[in-house]
């Protein structure tokens, strides 16, 4: 089955028709927001160059977890 997910809005303008391999082997800035130095940041606190590294980090991983469940507790 095909699935489509619009991410325009969450990437820059050259990466919106890119394949989800390319992607996430892009560099940080290919996200919307995202700037040259913000990404330069990442890597030199975390070792971050590429969306899979920002989205695999294990810090960055638990963060969303507990955004999560914080949005499903009574």
């Amino acid at each position: 089955m095909a699935v489509s997910v619009g991410l325009s809005k969450a990437l820059d303008k050259a990466w919106e028709d890119k394949s989800l391999a390319d992607i996430l082997a892009a560099p940080v800035s290919a996200l919307a927001g995202v700037t040259e130095a913000d990404a330069k940041k990442l890597e030199e606190a975390f070792g971050i160059k590429t969306v899979r590294d920002l989205g695999s980090n294990k810090y960055f991983a638990t963060a969303g977890v507990l955004v999560a469940l914080a949005n499903h507790t009574d």
